[in-house]
């Protein structure tokens, strides 16, 4: 439900008129997808962008729909493309195994497979897609860099900024780095291809989450490390930095009375973080 004027939420006929759609959906409504079994498959991941949405399947693959103005899409750029009440859901397969995460960032997208590789398409300029160039991609690409040859387990992008986590507990990066992001690799404000970010002190990263102007890892101990900018959860004293902080453990919980408390799961939007610890209280650090 939401904001649907590019169709980003599928195709969803007006009661009124219908021939018409909806550029609003207000209250929780079925997308249908063109599906080969229906009534055997079962999505596994959604995940919102900026304008455009991607599902994950278990057995018919990726699908997407929205604004396809970057490739974003996974499909070619249609000039002037009407995405207001669209029919359009796009199945994607141009995939080496099978694809097992989606994450939108904002006109952007990635796909993590079963056999640890990244895939990206859409807007570039940031170098979020991290294929070597600032240009859009139509088409999913596997990335290099420093991602060659790794095992990736998660991924995570919301803004323009992108973070992977390999099985060894490494921590790579690329995209936007106006706010510090991937300064501890470069001076630049744009990084095109994947960089191992050496972060020592950290630990073996477990999870990302990277938002607009922030980041934060979760580590196997179950510490969470913060840097960028903005309000990073450690009070009006730390705005930016380009090295991980941790977040003191008594403010997710961590008490003598409570000593086995420790973050399980991290989350962020544009401009928010929020954390799962193993008391199941949900504690959100607002920017």
């Amino acid at each position: 439900m939401g904001l649907n004027k590019d169709s980003q939420l599928g195709f969803h006929r007006s009661h009124k008129d219908k021939t018409r759609g909806y550029e609003y959906v207000l209250e929780p409504s079925p997308v249908p997808l063109p599906l080969d079994r229906p009534q055997e498959t079962r999505v596994l991941q959604v995940s919102c962008g900026r304008a455009h949405s991607l599902i994950l399947t278990d057995c018919e693959g990726v699908f997407s729909m929205g604004n396809n103005a970057y490739g974003q899409c996974g499909r070619n750029v249609v000039e002037n493309e009407i995405y207001s009440e669209s029919h359009k859901v796009h199945r994607m397969q141009d995939f080496d195994g099978q694809v097992v995460q989606v994450v939108c960032g904002q006109d952007h997208s990635l796909f993590l497979t079963d056999k640890g590789e990244v895939y990206s398409c859409g807007w570039g300029a940031d170098g979020q897609t991290g294929l070597g160039h600032y240009d859009i991609t139509s088409v999913p690409t596997k990335l290099g860099g420093d991602l060659a040859g790794v095992n990736v387990v998660q991924v995570a992008t919301y803004g323009d900024c992108c973070l992977a986590v390999s099985a060894e507990g490494d921590l790579f990066g690329w995209g936007n780095s106006e706010y510090l992001q991937l300064a501890s690799v470069t001076d630049s404000t744009q990084v095109n291809v994947p960089r191992c970010l050496p972060f020592s002190g950290v630990g073996k990263v477990k999870q990302a989450a990277c938002g607009g102007t922030g980041c934060a890892v979760l580590n196997g101990e179950g510490h969470v490390f913060v840097w960028g900018y903005g309000i990073l959860g450690k009070g009006p004293n730390l705005v930016e930095t380009a090295f991980p902080e941790v977040i003191p453990p008594t403010l997710f919980g961590l008490t003598e009375f409570n000593p086995g408390v420790h973050v399980s799961h991290i989350w962020c939007g544009l401009s928010h973080f929020a954390a799962l610890t193993s008391l199941t209280l949900r504690l959100a650090a607002a920017l």
